[in-house]
């Protein structure tokens, strides 16, 4: 056989075996894929009916679901970020210094009024029995701006701060020993 018959029937035959692999009628997708995207297809048509599901690509380009309670979510958005934070501060007899247990609460009130510059809040400065009414107002709002003072230098705006003492005026607890008088020793916040 001569090397120019033998190199026609490699033409003939790669030009067959071209034709062979062009000649099928499929579509540019093979049958796996196909199946993925009907199955995929069918379960996003089923979520556009229940608009409680998601659905994403999991490992391996699997089709997953996931199941998404949209009232959870709506309850959520509306959950209060201060939910739990501590509201009333506790003062040492004859002390306006912030207790160091105090500072955890007054950081996340610092964040929100940050992150909330158009909230408003009010410390009102108090004071237990002892002492003139004059002094015990004065400690009130020694107490409050102690407050506010660290408030600020957590960067909250002087502007969304009040301060008011009510001295010996509001007690919380009525009695006339050491642990009435320490509950009394306090500045509350008040969001307006």
């Amino acid at each position: 056989m001569s090397v120019n018959k033998l190199g026609k029937f490699a033409v003939i035959g790669l030009s067959a075996a071209w034709l062979a692999g062009c000649s099928t009628t499929a579509t540019d997708m093979d049958s796996s894929t196909v199946s993925e995207e009907a199955m995929a297809s069918e379960q996003m048509n089923e979520s556009t009916e229940s608009n409680d599901q998601a659905f994403g690509a999991g490992s391996g380009d699997t089709v997953t679901s996931v199941i998404v309670d949209e009232a959870a979510i709506a309850q959520n958005q509306n959950v209060d970020p201060l939910a739990g934070v501590q509201v009333v501060f506790y003062f040492d007899f004859d002390k306006s210094i912030v207790r160091p247990e105090s500072r955890e609460a007054l950081a996340k009130h610092a964040a929100f009024l940050v992150a909330n510059p158009d909230a408003r809040i009010v410390l009102e400065g108090h004071a237990d029995e002892r002492g003139t009414r004059e002094y015990n107002m004065a400690l009130g709002e020694r107490r409050a701006k102690a407050i506010s003072r660290y408030l600020t230098i957590q960067g909250v705006a002087a502007s969304q701060v009040e301060t008011v003492s009510f001295g010996e005026e509001v007690p919380v607890a009525f009695g006339h020993d050491n642990n009435a008088w320490q509950l009394n020793r306090r500045v509350e916040v008040r969001y307006e």
